[in-house]
């Protein structure tokens, strides 16, 4: 897993949001807790997030206008995030799931990922764990941010990009491990991935994630 991290003084960016009424109260209190527990928010990841990494990864300029370019990019990578947690407010005690069924949906990803390539059904992985199929669903998403099957599709794809980067596998097969028969589709579900093609993966290429980071740095 490849991270990069961006940090803000809290002042500073409170400066900006009180100028704004939308982004007063509620979203405060929620972004500003000072030493107590944070709650993690995980925007969904949209085409307009891929592009922007896409373009920090390929920055067209040098020197000190390089860096401004890339400051102005982390700027607009703030303004989604802030746009989507401004339109998907919702109190966190409403969205708790019980400590027992949150023991239940970490044992299914447990589960999950000692199968990944014969992986039970929502119905047969629900019944194992002692929960509901709706509830497990539930749980993944408040908990991983993803269904169950956008979990499972995620963790495949990173085996894949390892299977590729060993390269002790063809394509055709990492495709197959990775739950794709058509090994067309598992390049498209891969290139939107990882931002290059799985040959490109298998011949050494890094990620779009990757680059950006050594981009950053």
């Amino acid at each position: 897993m490849i991270t990069v991290g961006i940090e803000f003084e809290p002042d500073w960016l409170a400066a900006f949001l009180q100028t704004d009424p939308q982004y007063s109260s509620d979203i405060e209190k929620l972004l500003f807790k000072g030493e107590d527990w944070k709650v993690s928010f995980y925007p969904t990841v949209t085409p307009a997030m891929r592009s922007l990494a896409q373009q920090m990864c390929n920055a067209p300029y040098r020197g000190a206008v390089r860096r401004m370019y890339l400051q102005a990019k982390v700027f607009e990578l703030l303004a989604m995030q802030l746009d989507w947690l401004n339109g998907n407010q919702s109190k966190p005690s409403d969205r708790q799931l019980k400590p027992t069924t949150i023991d239940r949906v970490y044992h299914a990803r447990e589960v999950l990922l000692a199968n990944l390539e014969y992986p039970p059904s929502v119905l047969e992985l629900a019944q194992q764990v002692g929960v509901s199929d709706r509830t497990l669903q539930r749980g993944f998403r408040e908990l991983f941010g993803k269904t169950v099957f956008g979990y499972l599709t995620e963790q495949r794809m990173k085996l894949a990009e390892q299977g590729l980067r060993q390269g002790n596998c063809t394509i055709a097969e990492i495709a197959t491990m990775a739950g794709y028969s058509n090994p067309g589709h598992f390049a498209a579900a891969f290139k939107r991935k990882f931002g290059i093609t799985p040959r490109e993966c298998l011949l050494g290429k890094m990620s779009v994630l990757r680059s950006s980071k050594s981009v950053l740095e």
